[in-house]
């Protein structure tokens, strides 16, 4: 917290090291993020590339009092949701997007391709994007409810039916499919 209260201040001030640390801290995080909301490691990078590069952008005008990881977040998310709305405006369904695939020997990108990992990809991407986004954020970006709701503007007894109705959504999309 202290350093990313520092570095906040470097960035604000103009510093290109305590951005580049700043990208450097939470780009795995944020790729992974991205990577669960919209089912493309493409689009992941993509999508964190232009939050980073808006973010870069802002540093005369940036004003933070809250927590920077939960800043960044929200860009990648709300950069996921314009890609979204632009897909269903063209009628291309999240899921009609092409799964990740890797020749990589990172062991990371090699779970994230595994045969189960793609189901389940496949699956969160047919969860309606409320239930979507409150799964992903709680799961993969380690928010607390509290938190989620008032990123999407709605109360936490909300947040808390959204992850319930999809993971039991997840879980019949599934039926049987994923061995525990």
């Amino acid at each position: 917290m202290i350093e990313d209260e520092l570095l906040k201040w470097k960035f604000k001030r103009g510093s290109q090291d305590a951005l580049r640390r700043i990208y450097e801290k939470y780009l795995d995080y944020l790729l992974t993020l991205a990577m669960a909301l919209s089912n493309d490691a493409g689009t992941a990078q993509d999508l964190v590339h232009d939050a980073f590069v808006s973010f870069a952008q802002s540093a005369s005008s940036f004003k933070l009092r809250g927590n920077l990881k939960a800043y960044l977040a929200i860009c990648v998310i709300n950069r996921a949701r314009d890609q979204i709305r632009s897909r269903q405006r063209n009628n291309v369904g999240l899921s009609q997007s092409r799964l990740a695939v890797t020749d990589s020997n990172n062991p990371e990108e090699l779970v994230m391709c595994s045969e189960e990992a793609q189901l389940i990809n496949k699956a969160v991407a047919q969860l309606p994007q409320d239930q979507r986004e409150a799964i992903v954020l709680h799961l993969k970006g380690d928010m607390k409810f509290r938190e989620i709701a008032k990123l999407q503007g709605v109360s936490v007894n909300t947040i808390l039916g959204r992850y319930r109705y999809g993971l039991r959504k997840l879980r019949s999309i599934l039926n049987g499919e994923v061995e525990k």
